[in-house]
């Protein structure tokens, strides 16, 4: 299980335009990688907008925001133009990033059990160490969460 002070996982992997993404292409920025269940959905499209609003504080402390879902790139795409989400998005369709970061497996909705990905957002500082693990994700409020965790 990672930790704070631990290094990030390096990974690569794709956009929602197709393009390589690699985390040490971030090196020397704060970087806010969440890991969220499913593009389009109640609580996910919450947790984006809120990233989205706050976009242009991002940008202005030189955060960059990558969402994470095991959906493919037309799915991201998609989702990207429906709420206008300035953000990159990373497809982890085979969801081997996920695991990097111990956020895949057995997740529970309701009575449902499934295989998936827990919401979960690791801080990552500009030297790539996990500056901050955020378990617990309160989808309308995370992006502020977030900025203040940077001390932005």
């Amino acid at each position: 299980m990672l930790k704070e002070g631990d290094a990030a996982p390096d990974f690569t992997t794709r956009d929602a335009s197709g393009n390589e993404v690699k985390l040490s292409d971030f090196r020397g920025q704060k970087v806010a990688l969440y890991f969220y269940p499913k593009d389009d959905t109640p609580g996910c499209t919450k947790e984006a907008c809120s990233f989205r609003d706050s976009d242009s504080v991002y940008r202005e402390k030189g955060i960059k925001v990558l969402g994470v879902s095991l959906d493919d790139e037309a799915s991201h795409q998609a989702f990207a133009e429906k709420f206008s989400l300035p953000f990159t998005l990373l497809a982890d369709t085979d969801h081997s990033l996920s695991d990097a970061y111990g956020v895949y497996g057995e997740q529970t909705w309701g009575d449902k059990k499934y295989m998936g990905v827990a919401r979960k957002t690791f801080l990552i500082d500009e030297d790539g160490k996990i500056k901050k693990v955020f378990d617990k994700v309160n989808v309308e409020q995370h992006s502020d969460e977030v900025l203040e965790a940077f001390g932005s």
